[in-house]
């Protein structure tokens, strides 16, 4: 599909190529020091464009890297929030559908306008709820400003997806014509809580249906923020609700109730697989789910190491390994094993952990007490069937005592069948496993049962080719230094996940993603 006019924000490197970072830095660190001073508000559920407060009381967002610190405080909110958004919904999405696809595409426009406006201020927001650095903050503020632009020039392009068929005698005029689902329950997650989030909702929206968001109740406030820009845009309210609340209640709700007409879900294959099975149970269309990865990179005898060592690591460590795209499986040709370990070690050894606000750091915290719990289980199952290379630490002394930090860590010598080489982690855990060929190590890689992404680390272009031909995954990079396994760009790179890592075989951020929110009439009219 043609990129018409949609080019990617990338914030950073257009200051970069300017010249003019320190920029960058100035506006980052007034966001921040102004987020600091609008700490502890108490926000509302908003359904019809109605505030909610629950009887049940409100949770608490707490900072990850300062836990004591509290952010905001939301909703515990109830399954009769969501059956009203329901039934508002229904009786409202047929005019939101009848709406002007024009004006629908304008009305998302506007809203990448007004959050491009305010970027620095969602950035800031999204390092102190979620601790990502600054870097990656903005990166995915700029991916959330990407698909508010990128789905409106894919829904223009294509004409609203209303194609003039042949007709057949008697009738002369035949139309396929893609219709909107109906109500959409959007479950976001904590890593991407303001990217992901937009990308689903936007999806939903734009294509005619209405939206409840449950966003993840670690990261309710980019929810809540991303509300009020749609809101600010033109989004109907009446089609578009915001409710917190537990999993047990708001998102119960969500999935069973036969009003809404499909779920669209990122999260862990355990959660995904349920959501399959009660909208199976209860008559929905099939959700759109992203299930997570055990994302591999292969190195062979043919790698520039220095290159290979940093993507990995990279891949590995961005954002404490808390992407579904992380690299958690090093796969090194054996004849280089022990040569790339040290280069990577040595990159490891300049990377700074910390404050996730301040420039320098690259690594920061884990988003809860259960990651920092599961890490420890992870090191201690290490230990004992392994070994850990470098890190494997929670630290817990100052200036790290008032945060979830621990160590970015390299595991070896765990065999190939061992759970903690099938299993995602979700935590910064890297796991090293040696082959004897490109061929061995591609059979490795496809041996889980994910298939999200995977890299690849060699200069003969015989040896990427094979690995492409055969890998069994959704998005897959060949010697790239930014992310071995990471960094899919909106309108140019689609992710999308194969296996058990994804459903529908249609990427966010691609040419496809919009037509899982949508079904196909078959329109003819005979004269």
């Amino acid at each position: 599909m043609p990129r018409g006019g949609f080019q990617n924000e990338l914030t950073l490197d257009r200051l970069v190529k300017k010249k003019h970072e320190e920029e960058f830095h100035k506006n980052y660190e007034e966001a921040y020091a102004k987020a600091l001073t609008e700490l502890g508000k108490s926000y509302p559920n908003i359904v019809a464009g109605k505030e909610r407060f629950s009887k049940e009381g409100e949770f608490l967002d707490t900072c990850p890297s300062a836990t004591t610190v509290i952010l905001g405080k939301f909703q515990k909110g109830m399954r009769e929030d969501v059956s009203s958004a329901v039934k508002v919904s229904l009786a409202s999405q047929p005019q939101w559908e009848a709406t002007r696809v024009t004006h629908r595409c304008y009305i998302f426009t506007t809203a990448a306008d007004i959050i491009s406006k305010r970027k620095y201020e969602f950035a800031a927001w999204l390092t102190l709820e979620n601790g990502k650095n600054r870097y990656e903050a903005m990166a995915e503020v700029d991916e959330a400003i990407d698909y508010l632009r990128y789905y409106p020039s894919v829904l223009q392009t294509n004409k609203g997806y209303v194609l003039e068929t042949e007709g057949m005698p008697p009738c002369d005029k035949a139309q396929s014509v893609l219709r909107p689902l109906g109500v959409v329950g959007v479950i976001s997650p904590f890593n991407f809580p303001i990217a992901i989030t937009t990308g689903m909702v936007t999806g939903a929206l734009i294509t005619g249906n209405a939206v409840i968001l449950k966003p993840a109740s670690d990261t309710p406030l980019m929810g809540y923020m991303l509300f009020n820009a749609l809101k600010e845009a033109g989004v109907p309210t009446d089609v578009m609700h915001f409710i917190t609340g537990p999993g047990e209640t708001v998102g119960a709700e969500l999935v069973n109730n036969k009003g809404i007409a499909s779920i669209v879900f990122t999260g862990s294959k355990e959660v995904g697989h349920s959501i399959v099975k009660a909208s199976v149970d209860n008559g929905k269309r099939p959700p759109i789910l992203e299930m997570g990865g055990k994302n591999p990179a292969i190195v062979t005898d043919k790698a520039d190491l220095d290159l290979a060592a940093e993507g990995i690591g990279r891949a590995a460590f961005g954002y404490s390994g808390q992407k579904c795209s992380a690299t958690s499986r090093a796969i090194v040709q054996r004849s280089v094993s022990d040569e790339f370990s040290k280069k990577l070690l040595a990159w490891l050894e300049d990377r700074r952990i910390g404050d996730p606000s301040k420039r320098e750091t690259f690594m920061g915290p884990i988003i809860n007490d259960a990651a920092v719990e599961r890490f420890r289980k992870v090191i201690t199952a290490a230990a004992k069937d392994g070994q850990v290379l470098t890190g494997g630490h929670v630290l817990e002394s100052e200036p790290y005592a008032k945060g979830h930090f621990v160590e970015p860590t390299v595991l070896v010598h765990l065999a190939r069948n061992h759970e903690l080489v099938l299993k995602e982690l979700f935590v910064p855990v890297l796991i090293m496993l040696t082959c004897s060929d490109l061929s061995e190590a591609i059979n490795i890689a496809n041996s889980v049962e994910y298939g999200l992404t995977a890299g690849v680390y060699s200069e003969d272009p015989k040896e990427v080719q094979e690995f492409f031909t055969r890998i069994q995954a959704g998005v897959v990079y060949a010697n790239r230094r930014a992310g071995a396994t990471t960094g899919a760009l909106v309108g140019a790179q689609s992710f999308t996940g194969w296996k058990s890592s994804g459903v529908t075989g249609k990427g966010t951020g691609g040419p496809y993603y919009l037509l899982q929110f949508l079904q196909e009439q078959s329109r003819t009219v005979c004269e």
